[in-house]
C-alpha cells in the first residue's frame, strides 16, 4: 500500500472511528483493551488515554523506558494542536521531507510526528482527546490503537486497519 492510500485509510479510519462520549469510563475501558492487547501480545509499550490538559489513563508496561512517556507527551501534542493522528501529519510530511519545525516552526522537543496517537473524536462534538501508544515501530502503534477502538466501538478492525507494509 502505497503513501496515498496510507493517508487515505487513516483519514477514514478518524472519519468512522467517534466515540458517543469521552468520560472517564470511556477512557478507562479503551486504556484496559490497549493494556490487555499489548500484555496478551508481550509488547512493551506505554498506554495513554486523555482529554486534552487532564489525563484518564495510564500504563507503562514491563519492558518500557521513561523516554516512553515523552513520545507519549510529544505524539499527544500532534493530535491536539492538528486534530489528526499524529501517523497521519507524519505521513503529509514525508513527501516534502519536512519537519513541523520547518513548515511551523514547532519544537520537536514538543512534537512528534511518529505513529501512535489517535485523535478521540465525540460524534457532534469534535476532537476531545487523544489515546496513544508508544514502544513499537509507528505504523504498529497506530494500529494498535485502532484495534483496541474499533473493539471500543463494536466496530469490523479488518474492514479499517492498514494494509500491511
Amino acid at each position: 500500500m502505497g503513501l496515498s492510500e496510507d493517508l487515505e485509510r487513516v483519514a477514514l479510519q478518524e472519519r468512522e472511528l467517534q466515540l458517543p462520549r469521552m468520560d472517564a469510563r470511556v477512557a478507562w475501558e479503551l486504556g484496559v483493551r490497549l493494556r490487555t492487547l499489548a500484555e496478551e501480545r508481550g509488547l512493551a509499550v506505554v498506554v495513554d488515554v486523555r482529554r486534552f490538559g487532564q489525563p484518564l489513563f495510564y500504563a507503562a508496561l514491563e519492558g518500557t523506558a521513561p523516554d516512553h512517556a515523552e513520545w507519549v507527551r510529544r505524539k499527544s501534542n500532534v493530535v491536539a494542536r492538528f486534530h489528526r493522528s499524529s501517523y497521519a501529519v507524519g505521513l503529509k510530511l514525508k513527501p516534502k521531507n519536512e519537519t513541523l519545525t520547518e513548515q511551523q516552526g514547532l519544537p520537536l522537543a514538543d512534537y512528534a510526528t511518529h505513529g501512535g496517537s489517535f485523535p478521540l473524536t465525540v460524534t457532534g462534538a469534535g476532537v476531545v482527546g487523544s489515546a496513544t501508544v508508544s514502544g513499537l515501530p509507528q505504523r504498529a502503534d497506530h494500529e494498535l490503537v485502532v484495534e483496541a477502538l474499533c473493539a471500543v466501538l463494536g466496530r469490523d478492525y479488518a474492514a479499517l486497519r492498514l494494509e500491511a507494509e
